[in-house]
């Protein structure tokens, strides 16, 4: 199979109401995170892009954490920071 097809194969094992990362899905299939979100962007609209999630368990289209890659904006606490929880990350399942 192709890469696509591989994707695509993966994306679509994964449960409803579940969520995997970008990183879980290469391992896989045998590719890097990147390549997969490379790929998920080529995706027809039948497959649940919305069940890959980055590796802190964002999904692509909300802005990342502060300290995921990004220093935070002068001023914005982090929920960490506060002794607070982040209830913007998915809890990740593992995808055999």
């Amino acid at each position: 199979m192709s890469l696509v097809e591989d994707v695509r194969e993966a994306v679509l094992a994964v449960p409803a109401g579940s969520v995997t990362s970008y990183g879980a899905v290469g391992r896989r299939i045998g590719a890097g995170p990147r390549q997969v979100g490379r790929v998920m962007g080529l995706l027809d609209e039948g497959v649940p892009w919305w069940r890959v999630v980055h590796a802190d368990g964002t999904p692509r289209h909300l802005p990342r954490r502060p300290g995921a890659g990004t220093a935070p904006r002068r001023g914005h606490a982090d929920a960490r920071d506060a002794g607070g929880h982040d209830a913007g990350a998915a809890s990740l399942g593992v995808l055999s």
